[in-house]
């Protein structure tokens, strides 16, 4: 992220027994990596080759299905390849998606009963996850790193480990970036919808279960809807895509209650915008960046 301009390599290709195919685009995420990974994807879906089951950008890397009896590994290597080159010599580095605003209670009660529960596999067992954040990143206090948290924009890296569970990347200088490791030892319960960090990446736990990322709040609604009762899953259960954008925003109890409510009558929707990812202007200019795609979000 400190590069300025958007650097073109070539992917390392591997195969996984029959039926899958292995794209590595770098070996550390980054902005660029990521960019690369989601256009290819997008336009390989576009292209709806026979045979090909499954498309599943990562953070910096592809993995595709297919049926080799349908689609021969060497002709969707060749295929594969040359979306590659497509997107390397693209001059326009663009993708389109949307930006959601995510609310999130911040040092809840339900993150920090939990973390209290498990001291014991932190590095830290004094204190909260909070606590052990702000002095990782050299912060004055706790609050100093929510502000941090919610202030700029984050993109969804990808999508996975447990269904509909987001990584995020901060859209910010490396510098910049917020890093925590994860637990010495992971926890056996993490409470739906934690707002967890580990290393460079937040995430946001789309069921209760174990895990080891730092808890610094709870999101206020769901991101993981089977039913499909609310009209943001009517299309699919699972929310965030790879390639979204998201904007935390902090919220206190109230406001909290109030949105859980709206989820239990069915009611609640997401604010969200539809905006055109750039990664030039990400990486020239992060700051001005962010801003104009905030201003997207509302309306301005």
């Amino acid at each position: 992220m400190t590069d300025t301009a958007v650097q073109r390599t070539d992917a390392r290709y591997t195969w996984g027994g029959d039926e899958f195919l292995f794209v590595e685009i770098a070996e550390a995420m980054s902005l660029a990596a990521n960019y690369k990974a989601n256009a290819m994807a997008a336009l390989l879906t576009a292209r709806s080759l026979p045979g090909v089951t499954d498309i599943c950008p990562a953070n910096a890397s592809l993995l595709l299905r297919f049926n080799p009896d349908i689609l021969p590994p060497d002709r969707l290597e060749a295929e594969v390849r040359g979306v590659e080159d497509e997107v390397a010599h693209s001059s326009h580095q663009t993708l389109d998606t949307r930006i959601i605003e995510v609310p999130v209670w911040y040092d809840d009660p339900y993150t920090r009963e939990t973390g209290a529960r498990f001291r014991k596999g932190h590095q830290r067992p004094e204190g909260t996850d909070l606590d052990f954040a702000a002095e990782e990143n050299g912060l004055a206090s706790p609050a100093e790193f929510i502000r941090r948290h919610h202030e700029s924009p984050w993109l969804v890296s990808m999508v996975g480990f447990v269904a509909g569970l987001p990584f995020m990347f901060q859209i910010v200088p490396q510098k910049d970036q917020l890093e925590v490791p994860k637990y010495l030892s992971p926890r056996t319960d993490t409470p739906a919808l934690t707002v967890g960090h580990g290393g460079c990446f937040a995430c946001i736990y789309s069921v209760r279960g174990a895990g080891g990322y730092q808890m610094f709040g709870i999101a206020a609604a769901p991101i993981f809807d089977p039913a499909q009762r609310l009209a943001d899953f009517r299309d699919f259960m699972i929310f965030f895509r790879p390639g979204d954008i998201v904007k935390f925003r902090p919220v206190e109890e109230a406001e909290y209650r109030e949105i859980q409510a709206q989820v239990d009558a069915g009611t609640y929707t997401y604010r969200q915008a539809p905006v055109v990812f750039d990664l030039q202007r990400a990486l020239d200019d992060p700051a001005a960046y962010n801003k104009d795609l905030l201003e997207r979000l509302h309306g301005n």
